[in-house]
């Protein structure tokens, strides 16, 4: 019976999966995903459900990996302004992360092989089993990993899912709070800044994964020395 269930909510997931994708593809939206100025038109078609349709974009680029939430927040942000291209980017991104971290961990690997390659699986599924919160923090918070496939991967892994849920709240709205902010123009930045920002990101990722256990142990130390010093 719980097979039967099992492939049950596979088939309907996967059918979701399908028929966003196909009104993706028929409605142009993977050609006007090559510019800004595209997808700031093709989500203009859409009004006066404009909002609605940016949400379901943003909800569907978790979801179907290829999409740029990014890229899409930031015309979101030329269009509706910084703080609404934010609110609904974060509340879409954070519901299908958790969506693909639930539909992970009660379909297993028979849905993961469906949405993440075999190479992506192999090069953090590893690392995932053994550092997962410390490596999900570090790269929810950094541009350059594939946040969306990780959020699936995670879901293979004994981490509970309120654990995963306070680690997407606590990181992920930063990269998009950012592009909406780049979108509505209240942030400008010069690649003079940009790149040694980028380059710091890298360095704390990698010493993040060399040193995040000790880190995690010794405030994890201190925290208690702190309660029992009060305690006494």
């Amino acid at each position: 019976m719980k097979d039967k269930k099992k492939w049950l909510v596979l088939c309907v997931a996967l059918g979701l999966l399908a028929g966003g994708g196909g009104f993706l593809y028929r409605t142009g939206f993977f050609q006007a995903a090559a510019s800004l100025e595209g997808l700031r038109t093709y989500i203009t078609r859409f009004t006066p459900y404009s909002h609605l349709i940016f949400f379901l974009l943003q909800f569907l680029s978790v979801v179907l990996a290829p999409i740029p939430s990014n890229i899409t927040a930031a015309a979101g942000g030329v269009l509706f302004g910084t703080w609404p291209a934010f609110l609904l980017t974060f509340g879409a991104v954070v519901s299908g992360s958790l969506l693909v971290f639930w539909l992970a961990r009660v379909l297993g690997r028979d849905f993961a092989d469906r949405l993440v390659s075999r190479k992506l699986s192999e090069r953090y599924q590893a690392i995932l089993r053994t550092k997962a919160p410390i490596f999900l923090t570090l790269a929810f918070l950094f541009p350059f990993f594939p946040d969306d496939m990780l959020c699936i991967l995670a879901g293979l892994t004994d981490l509970s899912f309120h654990r995963f849920a306070l680690i997407v709240v606590l990181t992920r709205p930063w990269g998009l709070l950012f592009a909406s902010a780049l979108g509505g123009a209240s942030l400008g930045l010069s690649p003079w800044v940009m790149v040694p920002i980028g380059l710091l990101g890298l360095a704390l990722f990698l010493l993040g994964l060399k040193y995040g256990d000790k880190l995690e142990e010794g405030l994890l130390k201190r925290l208690r020395g702190h309660k029992s010093g009060e305690t006494k």
